[in-house]
């Protein structure tokens, strides 16, 4: 067992630390102003004109009415009678949001068609999709220019109507030749893809899906799409859907542009607890390229698929439901412009000694001191990082080291093949919940291959060690914590979720002597998932 311990905690700046990440960009700090901080399933809301420097969004999470046997074949007009169902929910969407004074709106990956379709049932679903860059072409106003388009022409008329600029996602075909290498064997391809359109209803531009999630319907286009779309009234918009965000193209590689501070995300993302739930990778996307994200989800709980929210560095406006059977539009107004420190230095250009280390004495106790791997107390207190047992679960379908968090204060140490991981804690008072700090460096074979590198603190789904990893949305301990590992990559997402699924913003985070950490003095609620979670592209 844990020796008397002395608690060590950051020096409180409140202020965000962090590292250019591999020529990315620097975590950014920025608040939204419609209503509190962090506010779960937010309605239409009251946005109004926007406040300088902001411009107002909107994204809608979507119930939609979806085919009742998706590999039956159909006929066009049977299609368009279906995916005119949802467009006119889009319609009262926009509507509503258009009285709101919002100027850009996102909706869900699949919203119009549905899902789970063949290749051959999805067909008559698709609609014919010519290239932006080569057709200047506004759908409402020239309705007969292509054949095949009457979704587009709709979504065109819609932004027109809402004077809005409009987001959605629907199945485009091609036609292809022999002559072609990557032509399928039907003479065409088939794309899952996202349109925007302009206030005016014209085409802006459209981005292709490339990293497909069980998408038997669909094709990957042969070149990566990086899309990126200017606006008057906030500048530079970058765009990808869904299972894109995982991977580095077209997600990072787009955000190596310095001008793209917005993203906009069309999803049908079904939950993963404890690691990925959708508006934990949408936050945590946000924080690590400090940026605003705009996510769109389709709201269907039978299947797991809820959580949209409109995302910045340091703060979330989100919806999440497994209840209710309805869609939600999320409304609020975001800075044009997200500013952010750079590197770790403070205002005054010193390095902040709180993130180079941090010490407390208490009174009748030695002088403690961290540094990035271990905790040094002069005197006779010492910590025994061995003293508890490790075990091992599956946590995400991966086989994670782990160790018990024990008692209301102590420091732990995990290590699965490169990665260790430290965890420094207290807690206010002890509840009858089993947490434990895991460990996983490898790669994630399961729902896609990828490689990860993976630090978290998690609530185990109950008392046994064969529960740490299962999915839990309620929690009670309450923790302040310091979290750090020796990752091998650049790109770290910050995984902060608390009871009744509910996102909290850390206190800090960043590099110090090539460790990356996260701390949190104070919980609004108890902890779910604490978690810092690598992407090491270049090992997939």
């Amino acid at each position: 067992m844990f020796a008397p311990l002395i608690w060590l905690f950051l020096l409180s700046t409140g202020r965000l630390m962090a590292r250019t990440m591999s020529g990315a960009r620097t975590l950014l700090g920025l608040v939204l102003v419609l209503g509190g901080c962090c506010l779960a399933a937010l309605g239409a809301g009251a946005a109004g004109p926007p406040q300088a420097g902001r411009f107002v969004a909107a994204v809608y999470e979507h119930h939609a009415v979806l085919s009742p046997d998706p590999w039956a074949l159909s006929s066009r007009a049977q299609a368009l009678e279906l995916m005119s169902q949802n467009l006119d929910i889009y319609e009262q969407q926009v509507m509503t949001a258009a009285q709101k004074g919002v100027q850009i709106i996102v909706f869900p990956e699949d919203g119009i068609h549905g899902f789970n379709f063949t290749r051959t049932s999805i067909y008559p679903f698709l609609d014919f999709m010519p290239s932006p860059r080569l057709v200047r072409w506004n759908p409402c106003l020239e309705p007969h220019r292509f054949s095949d388009t009457e979704v587009l022409q709709r979504l065109s008329c819609l932004a027109i109507k809402g004077e809005m600029f409009l987001v959605a996602n629907l199945g485009t075909k091609q036609p292809c030749h022999n002559s072609d290498p990557g032509c399928p064997d039907d003479g065409r391809y088939q794309f899952n893809t996202n349109v925007v359109f302009s206030n005016n209803g014209t085409l802006v531009d459209r981005y292709r899906k490339h990293n497909l999630y069980f998408e038997a319907a669909f094709d990957a286009p042969l070149k990566v799409d990086h899309i990126v779309f200017d606006t008057p009234f906030a500048g530079k918009f970058g765009m990808f859907t869904c299972f894109d965000i995982l991977f580095f193209d077209p997600a990072v590689r787009l955000l190596r542009d310095s001008e793209v501070r917005h993203v906009v995300y069309p999803t049908a993302w079904m939950n993963q607890l404890p690691l990925l739930a959708a508006i934990q990778i949408q936050s945590a996307f946000a924080v690590a390229f400090g940026i605003n994200f705009l996510a769109a989800n389709i709201h269907h709980p039978s299947l797991g698929m809820t959580g949209s929210g409109i995302h910045t560095p340091l703060e979330s406006f989100w919806h999440h439901d497994m209840e209710s059977p309805r869609g939600r539009l999320i409304i609020a107004q975001v800075a044009k412009h997200p500013l952010g420190l750079t590197g770790t230095e403070n205002a005054t250009g010193e390095m902040d000694p709180s993130h180079s280390k941090f010490l407390e004495v208490v009174a009748g106790g030695p002088y403690c001191e961290k540094d990035a791997q271990e905790v040094r107390c002069e005197g006779a207190t010492r910590w025994n990082m061995d003293a508890l047992p490790t075990f091992h679960s599956e946590m995400m379908y991966d086989n994670f080291t782990l160790v018990p968090v024990s008692g209301k204060e102590g420091h732990l140490r995990v290590c699965a093949s490169d990665l260790c991981c430290y965890l420094l804690y207290r807690r206010h008072t002890l509840s009858r919940e089993l947490y434990a700090l895991g460990a996983f460096d490898g790669p994630h074979t399961v729902h896609g291959t990828y490689y990860v590198q993976v630090c978290a603190l998690v609530k185990c789904g109950g008392l046994g060690f064969d529960t740490c990893g299962q999915e839990v949305t309620e929690a009670s301990g309450m923790f302040e914590f310091h979290l750090w590992g020796n990752f091998s990559t650049s790109y770290i997402f910050p995984l902060l979720l608390t009871s009744g699924m509910t996102l909290e913003t850390p206190d800090q985070l960043g590099w110090e002597n090539d460790h990356y950490f996260l701390r949190k003095s104070s919980l609004s609620s108890g902890l779910v998932t604490a978690g810092l979670y690598g992407r090491w592209y270049e090992r997939d």
